[in-house]
């Protein structure tokens, strides 16, 4: 499907129940807690090298600035400082910026490989469990962007204070399910979809998020904690569900990929 029809599903979708939804969530996730816990663990594998190759960095620059503002008390010591420490701060704001985009890039893509995981157990499709789909050289590119976006959307929406973040959060989510079943379409696409659905669901979608998010966490601490990495993939579901009724799936190309990845094995 291209951007066109996905956008008059969305103006002509019908109503959705919250009931239904919130059951098919329950019954798919029976389906899919391994794959989540999964995917959760890998997100935290992959944030590893990142951290420390961003820290690394900043670690050694900062050693560097101990030394020198040690080695600085003299008359002018302080205009060597404040320039260092101006540096440093420099980097670390750059850093940081790359660190927060590598991260969501990359929780990005494991999320819309995961949807694609759970079509393939809600309709119980033949296909690979692929976690790393969406990092491939046909996409990594297009992740990273995305990623980018994410960031700068969340980012603006935090500072301009508490309402606006609660507001984004709904068309984000969207993004992610989008770009798992059109990764073909542009970035600007995937983001004006992302935000058309979410606009349209949002009371609903904003309703189901917080009810599945809040019983993944208190589930997930009634199992000692840790059990909140097996139930929170919960909290990601409702999503898949009103796009699947909203705008549903395009079988005729689904079916060409899965021909074309099982004959690649």
């Amino acid at each position: 499907m291209n951007s066109t029809e996905i956008r008059s599903k969305i103006q002509n979708a019908n109503a959705l129940d919250f009931g239904t939804i919130f059951n098919q969530s329950i019954e798919l996730f029976k389906k899919v807690w391994v794959q989540g816990l999964v995917m959760l663990l890998l997100n935290i594998v992959l944030a590893i090298p990142v951290i420390m190759v961003v820290y690394i960095p900043l670690l050694f620059f900062g050693f560097i600035n101990a030394l020198t503002v040690s080695d600085s008390y003299d008359a002018y010591g302080s205009y060597g400082n404040s320039g260092m420490g101006f540096a440093f701060g420099l980097v670390f704001f750059v850093v940081y910026i790359f660190l927060v985009v590598a991260m969501s890039a990359i929780g990005l893509g494991l999320k819309a490989a995961f949807y694609r995981i759970c079509k393939l157990k809600d309709l119980e499709q033949l296909g690979k469990e692929d976690y790393f789909y969406f990092f491939k050289k046909p996409y990594l590119g297009k992740t990273v962007k995305l990623g980018v976006a994410f960031t700068g959307i969340a980012l603006l929406a935090t500072l301009l204070c508490f309402l606006p973040i609660i507001y984004v959060v709904v068309p984000l989510s969207f993004i992610v399910v989008v770009y798992a079943f059109n990764p073909d379409l542009s970035v600007s696409e995937i983001i004006k979809l992302g935000f058309d659905l979410g606009n349209k669901k949002w009371f609903l979608s904003f309703g189901l998020m917080f009810l599945t998010g809040f019983l993944a966490m208190v589930i997930g601490f009634l199992m000692c904690g840790f059990g909140v990495y097996i139930t929170s993939s919960f909290s990601y579901l409702p999503t898949y569900f009103i796009y699947k009724d909203v705008v549903g799936f395009d079988e005729e190309d689904d079916q060409m990929r899965r021909i074309e990845q099982l004959s690649t094995f």
